[in-house]
């Protein structure tokens, strides 16, 4: 029989266990309907990072995918789907990156919101890449754009229109954050052709764990000559590992790069049995620092990336340190990851 203590701490516990189930289902993802400011939902934190350059201080801004998930295998938490209730405006990356999050935002939007999917309007059909991870068959291209510094530019230009649809009496703040935001993005293009161009000639091969640098490879002289995630996002099997070895030991290939999302088990293997240099610090998507750092930004992930990248396939990456990866606008944001 419970004691008298049980039931005067009942109370208590079950109010302990409502909060539990409430930041399990994600319900720190709404918005203040009070700020009057434009409201808007974006995914993987690279996206988030270019519309908080964008937005700045006069939108709230939330970006749903956990830094460090794998955005092909997410599944939101119900939590989500408040959040994509209240947003006037919902930026996506597209190219069937996010479906389960589509399909949310689709189910739970406002009438009067809108849905941007990037990468659908950044390239054309004929330009979608089927490659290694996104075999042509399954009709699903790479979707990972915005390592290439020019497409960001265009989802840059993208994100602007799209604020300054929904919030026109900001079109001017939007403009300006965009042009100088745009700058820094040339010049992290820059800087990019200048490091990539000190790697050997017989280097430029690029074999990672997760098929993310079709897009930048052609904007810098590279061949992506494999990646080891399966098409599935498995862990390959002992034959298609077998096949990799023997690739690596072929084409002479000085490094192979894992990310931060991807075990490291078979990349170990790999590099054990190749010779191979094995970076573990290429990422994708998850952001260099914490919310509010200088570094943690787009253009901090690709310097990231770079000084990983480059001089493991024996080059220079020198060049990069004279990046700004900051935020562009000195009002500061509203942007939750």
């Amino acid at each position: 029989m419970p004691s008298k203590l049980t039931y005067l701490l009942w109370p208590a516990l079950l109010a302990l266990s409502a909060l539990l189930l409430a930041a399990c289902g994600g319900s720190g993802m709404s918005f203040d309907e009070s700020s009057g400011r434009l409201k808007v939902v974006s995914s993987v934190s690279p996206i988030t990072s270019i519309v908080e350059n964008i937005g700045c201080a006069r939108i709230d801004l939330i970006g749903v995918i956990p830094e460090g998930e794998d955005s092909h295998t997410y599944e939101p938490p119900s939590g989500v789907a408040r959040a994509l209730s209240q947003a006037d405006l919902i930026i996506l990356n597209g190219l069937f990156l996010e479906e389960p999050l589509l399909d949310m935002a689709e189910a739970n939007k406002r009438a009067d919101a809108e849905i941007v999917l990037l990468g659908d309007q950044a390239i054309s059909r004929d330009q979608w890449k089927f490659d290694f991870s996104f075999p042509r068959e399954q009709g699903k291209p790479n979707p990972h754009l915005w390592p290439s510094v020019r497409l960001t530019m265009r989802y840059a230009e993208l994100v602007r229109d799209a604020l300054a649809r929904k919030d026109p009496a900001n079109r001017d703040y939007y403009e300006a954050n965009y042009q100088a935001f745009r700058q820094r993005l040339q010049e992290l293009d820059r800087a990019m052709a200048e490091a990539t161009a000190t790697v050997p000639p017989q280097n430029r091969k690029l074999l990672t764990y997760h098929d993310s640098w079709a897009y930048w490879a052609d904007d810098y002289g590279f061949q992506v000559i494999g990646a080891i995630q399966p098409s599935d996002f498995s862990e390959p099997s002992a034959q298609e590992v077998a096949r990799l070895i023997d690739q690596i030991r072929e084409e002479r290939v000085p490094a192979i790069f894992g990310s931060e999302v991807f075990p490291s088990r078979v990349l170990n293997q790999i590099a054990r049995e190749t010779g191979a240099r094995y970076v573990t610090d290429l990422a994708d998507d998850d952001l260099p620092g914490k919310p509010g750092d200088r570094m943690h930004s787009y253009i901090g992930l690709m310097v990231q990336n770079m000084k990983a990248m480059i001089p493991a396939l024996g080059g220079d990456a020198s060049a990069m340190d004279r990046v700004d990866p900051s935020l562009v606008c000195r009002d500061g944001s509203h942007a939750r990851y």
